[in-house]
């Protein structure tokens, strides 16, 4: 039986979290400028935990949803950079295929191994990127550039695996290393919203396709991607992204990346006392 199917209450309280999740995911994305699926993907797995879907495949559904939801919402932030001209072609040229590789393999690996494995893997990176946050000055470089193309290509390479394994668009993985290579903030920042949409589609096709006939699964689910959580969180990530935008010019930007780079930490600890608690 699929999980909470005709449980009224247990629906409700799905619907309005999502809601609640998305109305979060769309204020931080536009006060900080990174994708919602950093915050979805948690949000969306402690209510999949709280309406007793099973633990192997709540962070499979959390993930796969999340990125259903950046096709629209990269499509949209890439549309308006590319009409500013700060998206950098060339970079996208040469990191096409090697992130779209990535994603075959980052889809491949989390429909073959346990759930549990996704955790970990979205634990860890988020501890890495709150201490990033922590810790480095926003577009400091370290590099002039990379040094050459198996650099390049490998650092796609993770960027497509990883991102398409924790549910996110790219951007909280692309954005800090391409500064780390001297690019410009605003020029990383708009050709990742690019780049999420490379990410979001073929993973949000693999998803659907890894975990198509798979049992337990969420109402209205088509593969591990539950299509109503998707609807129900798309309006509220973009109606709210311009709001955050605004705030983001009378809020302390630092204070802004440190009350996240604790969310993320917070959310990076509950998800390993899950895991090994």
């Amino acid at each position: 039986m699929e999980a909470f199917q005709g449980e009224l209450p247990t629906m409700a309280l799905w619907i309005g979290a999502l809601v609640a999740a998305g109305l979060f995911a769309g204020l931080l994305a536009g006060l900080l400028g990174v994708g919602g699926g950093i915050v979805i993907v948690p949000v969306l797995y402690n209510i999949l935990a709280a309406v007793g879907v099973e633990q192997d495949l709540r962070m499979k559904v959390a993930v796969a949803t999340s990125l259903a939801t950046i096709i629209v919402t990269s499509f949209v932030s890439a549309r308006s950079h590319h009409k500013k001209g700060a998206i950098d072609l060339d970079l996208l040229r040469q990191w096409s295929v090697p992130i779209v590789i990535g994603v075959v393999i980052g889809t491949a690996v989390a429909g073959y191994v346990n759930g549990r494995v996704l955790t970990l893997v979205f634990a860890v990176v988020a501890l890495l990127v709150a201490a990033n946050m922590l810790l480095r000055k926003e577009g400091a470089g370290l590099f002039d550039g990379f040094p050459n193309a198996t650099v390049r290509s490998g650092a796609a390479l993770a960027v497509g695996t990883l991102s398409t394994m924790m549910g996110i668009g790219g951007g909280t993985l692309s954005v800090p290393i391409l500064t780390t290579f001297g690019f410009d903030i605003r020029r990383a920042v708009a050709t990742s919203a690019t780049i999420g949409l490379i990410i979001a589609i073929p993973g949000t096709v693999g998803y659907m396709v890894t975990g198509y006939d798979v049992a337990h699964l969420p109402p209205y689910s088509i593969g591990y991607v539950n299509v109503a959580g998707a609807l129900v969180l798309l309006p509220m990530t973009i109606a709210m992204a311009p709001v955050g935008a605004r705030l983001a010019h009378s809020i302390p930007r630092y204070a802004l990346r440190l009350v996240f780079a604790f969310f993320l930490a917070a959310t990076s600890a509950k998800m390993f006392f899950d895991l090994f608690g």
